[in-house]
Formats: C-alpha cells, structure tokens, sequence
C-alpha cells in the first residue's frame, strides 16, 4: 500500500474475532459491531479479510460479501471439542491465510484471545495492529485464566490503536493498561434505518400484548449479573400501587433468578432481532438495568441506542456510560441496583414521558471514525520488537 501525507490508498486490514456475539452468529446474521466495522470499512474501499473462531459448532468455510467499491471476505473454524488442538488448528489456519492476504493491518477483536493472538500474529508478520473492546473484557470469564489478563494488556501496550466501546473504558485503559497510542471511543450503535419509532398499537397488536395498558420491560439477558432482580422488584411495587401496570420481557430467563408472575407479566421468549424494534415501540417505558460492577462500569449497552432510536421514554441506572449519556435527562435515570428509585422514577416517565434527546450516530459515522484511526496506525509503522 502507498501512502502519502494527502493520501491514503486502500487498506487491506485482517480482523480476528469470535464467531458468535451477543447470542448472534456474526457471519450468517450480519450482526451489531463485529460485523459492522468490517462491513463498513470494505464499503469504504478497504479490503477487509474476517478469521473467526468459533466456540460452538457452526458452519466451516469461506464466505464473501457484496461490500463494493471494497471486499469482505470471511473464513471460519471451530474450536472443536478439545481447546488446545483447537485453538492450535485456528492459529496456523488464520495465520497461512494472513500470509497469503498480506495485511497492511491487524485488528483484534471481541475477547482476550483475539486480542493477543492480533499482538502474536503481527509480530510475525511484522505490521502493526489495532485492538477493539466491546466491553471491559477483565470482566469475561477467560480473564480467570492464568496470564489472560497480562496477556490483553501486554496487547493494548504494544497496539498502535485502540477502540473502546464507552469513555469510561478508554479512560481505564488509558491509566491502567499502559498504552501509548491513541484511544477512542466508538460506541455500539444501531441501524437507524431499522430503529425508529413505530405504531405503537400496531407494535402491541403484532406481539400480542394488551393494547390499553401501560407497558414497561426490557430485553436481553434477564440475569441477576445484569441487574434484572431490581426491575423485577420495581415492578412488582408498581403492579401495587396501579393495576394497569404491566411488565414485558423477551430473552433468556435465569432459572435463579426467576421473574414475577402472573396475568400482567407477558414473557415473550427469545425475539428474533427483527421484532426487538417491535418491542421497544410497543412499550411505554423501556428499562436499562445495571450494577455497579466490573462489567456495568465500562459497559455500553447497545439497547440503549435501540430504544431511543424507537423513541420510547427509558431509566437506566446510573452507571458509566449511560450516567453519563443521560445526565441532561434526569428522569431517565435510578440509583444502581435500588429498585424503589427504580420504581419512583417509572412512575415519573408513566405520568409525564420524557424521551431523552440524544444524538445517535450511524454505523458509517463510526467506521469513518475507525479508519482515520487504523490509518494513522499504518502511517506511524508502528511495529513490535
């Protein structure tokens, strides 16, 4: 690639990234960020090659993308039964692969592993790399085991660039990791092509959900690690204090942690992604639960943007990110993991909505940011030693 201090040509960046991400398949449901920042990137005139590894079984092979004027192409293993062979197997796959692609740059992404096999990989074929934190990764599971987490932030120290999904994980990554190059946030966002504010009653009609009553829930993991024992005590204060009350909830339920019952509580199940915008338009008020954890502290949850595109009224703890995205809108927000402000402050946006105005930006807005940031990452040559 030839570069100039006026232009930059195309660049041909490797993404290493799991296969599955928020319970999606990335690859055959072009799903949220991990599919998004390639996608856009190659729509951009990059040409962009995808090496996946996946946890679960799912399909082998090669896959190519309509991405013009760029290229996308993806290729995906298994981790198989037995991890080390596995990751081995990924390893010497991804890496003849790279050697034929020849990289100008290295993103690593979605996990710990990613992200120091993009440190390993690059070494090699000397070039530099970038990594992306959806989230605070320390808080995953793989961080337990050992050298998993001095390995990611060996990886962030050596990297020329680094996105991060919320400000307040930039700024932890900036003061605890060591990284010398640049930091940005680029929060996960939406297809607000898709998310928008809907019929409200048609919404209702479709999901089966009672067409006059005042409708609050929210969707994704209902865990108690997520915070979800708070909004189901809220609710239940609520339901006593207004019969017309009712909650809804689509995802995964946990058996420990199990929701309230009865005829004003409707479970939906696992939505298909398609519908989540149906359910968001549906309700009165959409609820973003959070602890005061690892995880809640440096996390951004993309639903967040997806019911604000929907323009539906929400109350989100205040923690992190979404403190500080809704402090102009009080209303929008609840003491952590207290399910009585929780309730109180329902109650305020059932009695006089409030919609929090924010500006959301589109996947191509981001991409745009990403690649002036991988670009300087070419342009310094920074290179491992």
């Amino acid at each position: 690639m030839s570069l100039t201090a006026d232009h930059v040509a195309a660049m041909r960046i490797l993404f290493l990234s799991k296969r599955r991400y928020m319970s999606k398949d990335v690859i055959l449901d072009r799903y949220a960020r991990m599919y998004e920042f390639p996608y856009q990137l190659a729509k951009r005139g990059h040409v962009v090659l995808c090496c996946s590894l996946s946890y679960r079984f799912a399909s082998e092979g090669r896959w190519t993308h309509n991405a013009a004027p760029g290229n996308l192409e993806w290729r995906s293993w298994n981790l198989g039964r037995s991890v080390v062979p596995g990751l081995l197997r990924f390893s010497q796959q991804s890496t003849a692969q790279a050697r034929i692609f020849k990289p100008d740059l290295i993103v690593g992404a979605s996990d710990i592993p990613h992200c120091v096999f993009a440190r390993h990989l690059a070494n090699r074929l000397k070039v530099p790399y970038a990594i992306d934190l959806y989230d605070n990764f320390e808080s995953f599971g793989q961080a337990r085991i050992p050298g998993a987490v001095a390995g990611l932030r060996r990886a962030a120290r050596g990297a020329s660039f680094i996105s991060c999904v919320s400000e307040p994980l930039a700024t932890h990554v900036r003061q605890y990791y060591g990284a010398s190059c640049p930091v940005l946030t680029l929060e996960s966002t939406v297809d607000k092509a898709f998310f928008q504010p809907r019929d409200r009653a048609a919404c209702r009609a479709k999901l089966g959900l009672p067409p006059g009553a005042k409708l609050i829930g929210t969707a994704g993991s209902l865990s108690a690690e997520k915070g979800i024992e708070a909004l189901y005590r809220a609710f239940e204060l609520l339901a006593a204090r207004d019969p017309d009350v009712h909650l809804v909830l689509a995802g995964p339920v946990e058996a420990a942690t199990p929701p309230p019952q009865g005829p004003r509580v409707h479970l939906l199940g696992q939505l298909p992604h398609a519908e989540v915008a149906t359910l968001f338009s549906a309700l009165d008020v959409a609820m973003i639960c959070i602890r005061d954890t690892e995880f809640g502290r440096y996390c951004f949850p993309q639903k967040a943007y997806e019911m604000l595109a929907c323009g539906t009224p929400v109350v989100a703890a205040d923690i992190g990110a979404m403190k500080t995205l809704l402090q102009p809108f009080p209303a929008s927000l609840y003491r952590a993991e207290n399910a009585e402000d929780l309730a109180a402050s329902v109650a305020r946006q059932l009695e006089r909505p409030t919609l929090a105005a924010v500006p959301i930006k589109g996947w191509d807005e981001l991409a745009a940011e990403l690649e002036q940031g991988l670009m300087e990452a070419v342009r310094s040559g920074k290179r491992l030693h």
